[in-house]
């Protein structure tokens, strides 16, 4: 966790939304992100002066990295750890980004049954993902990770683990780097929580080579739950 999201925002809604500078091609829409996919991420410029939408690759590959294979094994740090990693230590001090989300799935399985979910906010707003990035290379290829805590109420039935996300009271603090890794780090509050539902969805998502809306449309049986 966590394995696969769905961002399909344009940059023009992502820029307005984030109060962000354009600084990015754009994207196509994904409703099946998985590792090592461009993604797009909000993140501090010292070159702009500002607040900028700029795209990295998912997997965060630490600048001391043989090559870019590493960062597959690297799209989620984990809150209770990130700190103090070496590989994620230097980018949470200084790297910090949010990562645009309209969501992101999860897996239950009894026995042979697997039955996938969706976690999105209830009223179709954007999700802001606490993630790290960093630059690796001559080439200046940005990568990032997802931040990743406990599950808390009933998102913990379909994992034990969910994205950091963070409400807009919380952004500047966080892209401001420095700070107490122990209230950058909290979890969502109750209220925020519950705003956040569970959507039974079809086995296709489990394949990355679909990629549609379609994704989302609920399952002709739920197996689960």
């Amino acid at each position: 966790m966590c394995g696969r999201y769905a961002t399909t925002r344009s940059n023009a809604d992502l820029s307005q939304f984030f109060e962000a500078v354009d600084v990015t091609a754009e994207l196509p829409p994904s409703w099946n992100v998985a590792p090592t996919d461009p993604v797009p991420l909000i993140r501090e410029s010292v070159t702009h002066a500002a607040r900028v939408l700029d795209t990295a690759r998912w997997g965060l590959v630490p600048p001391w990295a043989a090559d870019l294979r590493q960062g597959a094994r690297m799209i989620n740090a984990r809150a209770e750890t990130v700190a103090g990693s070496k590989a994620f230590a230097a980018s949470f001090a200084k790297r910090r980004c949010l990562i645009p989300a309209d969501g992101w799935f999860e897996w239950v399985r009894d026995g042979k049954q697997k039955q996938a979910y969706y976690m999105t906010p209830a009223d179709g707003s954007p999700l802001a993902l606490a993630g790290i990035w960093s630059s690796w290379g001559k080439e200046s290829v940005l990568t990032c990770s997802v931040i990743t805590t406990a599950a808390l109420g009933d998102l913990a039935r379909v994992h034990d683990r969910m994205p950091l996300i963070l409400p807009p009271g919380r952004w500047a603090g966080w892209l401001a780097g420095g700070g107490d890794p122990e209230p950058l780090l909290r979890p969502l509050d109750a209220t925020a929580l519950a705003s956040i539902e569970m959507r039974p969805v079809g086995p296709a998502v489990g394949n990355v080579r679909n990629n549609g809306p379609e994704l989302l449309a609920p399952p002709a049986e739920v197996t689960l739950f």
